[in-house]
């Protein structure tokens, strides 16, 4: 993913026409939630749009297994492991309404975000072929939470190895973690997909990082001499994370801080371009310069290891320890405002819900 610079983004730069009527009352109920845009109006408007479109391709059936209240506590229990889950699956859509289906995943993400989502998919297919008909590349659901344009509302895309949380929880708010990312195999050694790595660019881009470090600088961004075997900020277990630990981007030149915000933008840039103008905003809001880099484990190839971006409320963890370190867990998260948390406590206090 090319490289930018992480400047502040110009507030106007994506923004497509004249503002509707609508938007602009909207825009009117921004001030007091603080970080909004006429960007992050727009990416509210095109969402609902094609949240309505996928609901209205369902029949009565499909709509009332993939409608789900927001205030469920369904809506926050989010994971990536083989499980029963809520919603309206793959299989059991037709190919129109599967494209709406993917038409809403369109309206957070570019094609690269796409080509991760199928990416996940491909390899449960090669898990398919491995281990049994248990794996299965359409066993991947769309749950839509709340009322679409009437906030709070939410969806969700989650399977094995991916969970896509979309949260609009006010006018102008965009929330799009926690967004969870797996790769098994994280390298595919036989088959027709033979050399596939879903997420093998985030792991040379971060061995390369540390190869540029001095010795110093090396000693304090490795936290364990060990992977951790896990994410540390799986579903409920984000305050493990404690304090950012490792190496300040600040204590890095300017060479080796735009390679950790290149490793960043393996999944921030994965955002369509009005969401990733928003995103690096809210990353540089809270000052680039204080994240840290880490890492854990071995130094070798092939070997288990863990490395992580982390600063006051934004992390970005990978891990590669299972199956003799040929299986990867990614995730971003957002420690304050997962979910919307942030502008949704905002507008229950100043709208309240009875």
């Amino acid at each position: 993913m090319p490289h930018d610079g992480w400047h502040p983004p110009d507030e106007e730069h994506h923004h497509h026409g004249p503002p509707t009527r609508r938007a602009v009352l909207a825009a009117a109920t921004l001030l007091p939630f603080g970080a909004a845009s006429a960007q992050t109006i727009d990416a509210a408007q095109r969402i609902a749009e094609a949240a309505n479109r996928f609901l209205a391709s369902l029949d009565t059936a499909q709509r009332l297994r993939a409608l789900i209240a927001f205030e469920a506590d369904n809506r926050i229990d989010w994971h990536y492991i083989p499980r029963n889950r809520s919603g309206l699956a793959l299989a059991e859509m037709q190919p129109a309404q599967s494209a709406a289906a993917r038409a809403l995943f369109a309206t957070v993400l570019n094609d690269e975000g796409l080509k991760l989502l199928d990416g996940v998919r491909l390899l449960e297919g090669v898990l398919r072929e491995q281990q049994g008909s248990f794996r299965d590349p359409a066993r991947y659901y769309v749950s839509v939470f709340g009322t679409p344009g009437r906030f709070p509302w939410g969806w969700r895309f989650e399977g094995h190895h991916l969970s896509l949380n979309v949260t609009l929880p006010a006018a102008g708010h965009v929330a799009v973690t926690p967004f969870f990312v797996g790769a098994h195999p994280a390298t595919v050694r036989d088959g027709p997909n033979r050399g596939f790595r879903l997420l093998g660019t985030s792991e040379d881009l971060a061995r390369q990082i540390m190869a540029g470090l001095t010795a110093q600088q090396r000693q304090t961004a490795i936290i364990a001499d060990r992977s951790f075997g896990e994410i540390v900020a799986s579903p409920q277990r984000e305050r493990d994370l404690g304090q950012p630990r490792g190496l300040e981007l600040g204590q890095m030149s300017g060479a080796q801080r735009a390679l950790v915000e290149t490793l960043m933008d393996r999944l921030l840039g994965t955002l369509a371009p009005d969401l990733v103008a928003a995103q690096k905003k809210r990353v540089m809001d809270q000052g680039i310069a204080a994240f840290r880099f880490a890492w854990a484990g071995s130094l070798t190839q092939g070997e288990a290891h863990y490395f992580r971006v982390h600063g006051p409320a934004t992390v970005i963890e990978h891990d590669n320890t299972q199956n003799g370190a040929n299986h990867i867990h990614t995730v971003w998260r957002d420690l304050s405002a997962d979910f919307g948390n942030d502008a949704l406590a905002d507008h229950y206090r100043r709208q309240p819900h009875r």
